[in-house]
């Protein structure tokens, strides 16, 4: 009776602590999503206050890219993003606004691929160039080669934003997470996180909010 009392009691704490996936499906761009949530586990990558480390990546441009070579940034707004996904081309209009507005200001944006392209053909190298002639990109666009900087960071969709602050020489995390709070339609935006955060550094001020949900598609690796 003991043994099956133990057994039991070993089910139930199981179960109560097995942690489901849930499957959800969303509209972007009139393309239907498939979303498998992934129950919460704790965070890897960069948090709040971190220093980011610098990287060496190529450009659409066939051109190597590193933070350092931006001398006059006062910080950087660091958007891992790609051509596939409805997601990241729902805000790629947005982006190049971002980019537009904030880089004569000091913060300009730095778009990089987080996907390996075996796993997700239609974000090759080649195909991105063929993206940024197409959006008219205004902002370097690279290739996270070998997928070494996006686990750096903690990326973990497409889109998802870091804005970085040079503070004595190093690029410091300021805020992370989503662009707005509206991936549908950019005319039902309420929330401007990237703004409201980048406008408060540029004030001297404190981001208020420094951390939101990042919406979009998962990173693909190759299996």
């Amino acid at each position: 009776m003991k043994k099956f009392l133990a057994l039991a009691l070993f089910a139930a704490a199981f179960i109560s602590c097995k942690k489901e996936t849930t499957t959800t499906t969303d509209v972007v761009n009139n393309d239907t999503i498939t979303k498998t949530e992934e129950p919460a586990t704790e965070r890897t990558g960069y948090n709040i206050g971190d220093e980011a480390t610098d990287f060496s990546l190529k450009g659409t441009d066939d051109k190597m890219y590193s933070l350092s070579q931006f001398a006059d940034a006062k910080g950087f707004i660091v958007i891992f993003t790609c051509n596939h996904c409805p997601y990241a081309k729902a805000y790629e209009e947005r982006i190049v606004a971002l980019d537009a507005k904030y880089k004569t200001l000091g913060y300009p944006v730095i778009a990089i691929n987080p996907n390996d392209p075996a796993a997700q053909p239609e974000d090759s190298f080649d195909l991105m160039k063929t993206r940024a002639k197409e959006k008219g990109f205004t902002f370097p666009y690279l290739m996270d080669e070998g997928q070494k900087i996006y686990p750096q960071y903690g990326a973990t969709k497409t889109p998802h934003v870091y804005i970085l602050q040079k503070e004595n020489g190093k690029n410091i995390v300021k805020y992370i997470g989503a662009i707005d709070n509206n991936h549908e339609n950019a005319n039902d935006v309420t929330e401007k996180y990237v703004e409201a955060a980048v406008d408060a550094l540029l004030k001297n001020e404190p981001v208020k909010q420094t951390e939101t949900v990042a919406i979009g598609c998962t990173i693909k690796v190759k299996k």
